[in-house]
């Protein structure tokens, strides 16, 4: 039977006396699929004023970029289909407007920043032109009226030298100057309403902090309102005036965002706000998770979507969708427990599951390291040269003089940014790629030296588990097939029958049930492969793991299972981790030592408590100030020195201190002396020569 609708709070009003700039009504979007009527908006409801930051969020699938999509008129055809509801911009319902009219509002009136600017901009034209073509077309300018302006936008958006870079191609932009031009882009024709989706996802942290910024900035500057589509918590905290929270395709909650972070009046939220690691508060024994998984959408169920995760569903939950109401003013929510959520908190409910302070780690002095890296140096040579005309070979430099030890049953995190080696160091430790030089060893052995059939001993006991579960998992093979493989080839078990009773056996120990064995890979949720691949991994009963961004790629309340499933097998089995990631919140939560890496080198190593407490490095401060804490109020009081420029090349580090080119304290030492690790204070390294 289908469910009835019920309207949410958020009926327009006229143009005349309404002061939203938009406001998006009961908004029921469609997808027909072969599987079915996927049902990806359902009932939405919310506004925008002029000039104010307001976010969407929500985990993967939830609807949220379908329904920015579906405001700008650029919905999948004709598989999207939208079912019901209103979009009204200053009055207009855009959903009655035709093509042609639409074209008008769209990238004048409206502009929308996608995920990913490489896809988003054409690599074959210049960026000059891509800035130019809205101006001329919309605003009638001449060609030389748009290149200034597209110049000024340059200038505007924080990109140096802009006049001559308007000349250039996409591909010779970074990741943070493409986002930057897609940021010029939107803003070319003075729009009203910016909608950015996930805009800085597939940036660094530092670059992140910096385009973030400039959004906001500009929209107070300009008078500019801002739809920002994100899942990451932290974002919406430093930057939104208000919040709308998105579960399996429909609201559950609004408010503003000091209201929806300090006072969360719905179980989803307040789970997903649990869940996260924080920095700015005390590291605990285990983060809250949200247990399950979001429905699927073409067959959801019955009453509220998200009863079957909630551990405050009451029977009434199962069988009543609840309307979002106002239960503070301003303040609304989705849920028929929220007036005693207000009244009584969480824990009277069953929601709060008090996990308590970690345990502080010890480390024996007097037990030998299991890995020991010296030295390690990798450059890979990307050109020849040449002879003829005396042109050196063009070198990467991707890892230069990386030394670090990790105790058994322990876990070293690494941590940088995007192209700072520290995925290289894994794959070198893993002998998937040969060191140019510097020695790695396990268990006293160099695996540097080591023949081909040591290799095949040692690589039983280090296994890897990777960042994209789905691209390492075969999709011609059953889980079963994946897992017991590895066991049969190194002679583990007798025969497949005992390799089919592990395999179950190790499906049930990383949460998954053993029917599971004979799905495929497509079959399974992010999460549920990740645990697959952690399976696999342990299928060899290995001493070490190397984890590679392993819970990047899943959405929160996900990768909150996936790091208490890892400290789980690490506590049984006395695992030793290299935790390679980008997530510094998530490093200090499962790491006992980290080390912080920069452009191929090491900044800083310490203890987990000694570097967030007390970072010495200029780069770990930005780092750790980059990073949003989840608490509108935490962010206001925190001091956010955002670092300047990016990250230079590989093949053209600068001499002397590869960070001096972005760092606030650089000297003209810096540019000559190559700072060596120095001790201050018991196992806590910096290589800084003004520390």
């Amino acid at each position: 039977m289908a469910e009835k609708v019920v309207p949410q709070p958020g009926t327009p009003t006229s143009a005349q006396s309404s002061p939203w700039l938009l406001e998006v009504d009961n908004l029921h979007v469609h997808f027909v699929t072969s599987a079915g009527v996927v049902r990806a908006v359902e009932g939405l409801s919310y506004k925008v004023k002029p000039g104010e930051v307001v976010a969407l969020v929500g985990e993967s699938g939830c609807g949220k970029s379908v329904s920015a999509l579906t405001v700008m008129r650029l919905l999948a055809k004709p598989a999207g289909r939208i079912v019901g509801g209103r979009i009204l911009f200053q009055g207009r319902d855009l959903l009655k407007l035709s093509e042609e009219e639409m074209r008008e509002i769209r990238g004048r009136e409206i502009s929308m920043i996608f995920q990913e600017p490489m896809t988003s901009l054409n690599p074959v034209l210049t960026i000059g032109f891509q800035i130019m073509e809205p101006l001329m077309i919309h605003l009638g300018m001449s060609e030389k009226e748009a290149r200034a302006r597209a110049a000024e936008l340059m200038r505007q958006v924080g990109i140096p030298d802009g006049e001559r870079r308007l000349d250039q191609y996409p591909h010779q932009f970074s990741g943070g100057m493409r986002q930057r031009v897609m940021i010029a882009i939107g803003l070319a024709c003075n729009p009203k309403l910016i909608i950015a989706d996930e805009p800085t996802t597939a940036l660094d942290v530092t670059i992140q902090a910096q385009i973030l910024q400039l959004m906001k900035d500009l929209s107070r500057e300009l008078g500019i309102a801002m739809v920002i589509i994100t899942h990451n918590l932290g974002v919406v905290a430093r930057y939104a005036d208000r919040v709308n929270v998105m579960y399996a395709a429909r609201m559950v909650e609004q408010g503003t965002a000091d209201d929806v972070f300090a006072r969360p009046r719905h179980p989803y939220t307040y789970g997903l706000l649990r869940s996260v690691p924080r920095l700015d508060k005390p590291r605990e024994a285990k983060l809250e998770t949200i247990e399950g998984l979001p429905p699927n959408l073409v067959s959801p169920p019955q009453g509220c979507r998200f009863a079957p995760r909630c551990a405050a569903a009451v029977s009434a939950c199962k069988t009543a969708q609840p309307p979002l109401l106002e239960v503070e003013p301003g303040h609304f929510s989705a849920c028929i427990r929220a007036k005693e959520l207000a009244e009584q908190g969480p824990r009277a409910i069953g929601l709060s599951t008090a996990v308590g302070p970690a345990k502080q780690s010890t480390q024996r002095s007097d037990v030998p390291p299991l890995v020991k890296v010296e030295g390690l140096t990798k450059h890979f040579v990307v050109s020849g040269g040449s002879k003829l005309f005396g042109q050196p070979p063009l070198i990467v430099r991707a890892v230069n003089d990386v030394s670090f030890s990790i105790a058994p049953g322990q876990t070293l995190g690494l941590v940088g940014e995007s192209g700072c080696g520290k995925t290289t160091v894994g794959r070198l430790v893993l002998k998937l790629e040969e060191a140019t030089s510097g020695s790695i060893l396990f268990e006293g052995k160099d695996l540097t030296k080591a023949s081909h059939d040591e290799l095949r001993d040692v690589r039983r006991r280090i296994q890897v588990i990777f960042q994209d579960p789905y691209s390492s998992l075969n999709p011609r093979m059953t889980i079963g097939q994946i897992i017991s493989e590895p066991m049969l080839v190194h002679r583990l078990v007798p025969n497949r029958k005992a390799a089919r009773e592990r395999v179950e056996d190790l499906l049930t120990q990383v949460g998954l049930y053993p029917y599971m064995a004979d799905r495929y890979p497509h079959e399974l949720s992010g999460g549920q492969r990740q645990r697959v691949g952690i399976a696999r991994a342990l299928a060899m009963e290995p001493k070490f793991i190397v984890c590679d961004e392993p819970v990047s790629a899943l959405d929160v309340s996900i990768q909150a299972q996936v790091i208490n499933l890892l400290e789980e097998l690490q506590e049984k089995y006395g695992l030793t981790y290299l935790f390679i990631a980008h997530d510094l919140a998530v490093v200090r939560h499962i790491s006992h030592r980290i080390v912080v890496m920069y452009l191929g080198r090491v900044m800083e190593v310490a203890d987990r408590d000694s570097l967030y407490e007390n970072p010495l490095h200029p780069y770990t401060q930005a780092l750790l100030a980059a990073v949003p804490v989840p608490d509108p109020e935490a962010e206001r009081a925190r001091k956010h020195t955002i670092l300047k420029g990016e990250v230079p090349s590989p093949l053209n580090p600068p001499s002397g201190c590869v960070f001096r080119t972005r760092c606030p304290r650089a000297t003209e030492q810096c540019k000559v002396a190559v700072p060596e690790l120095r001790k201050f204070g018991e196992d806590h390294y910096a290589a800084c020569i003004n520390i």
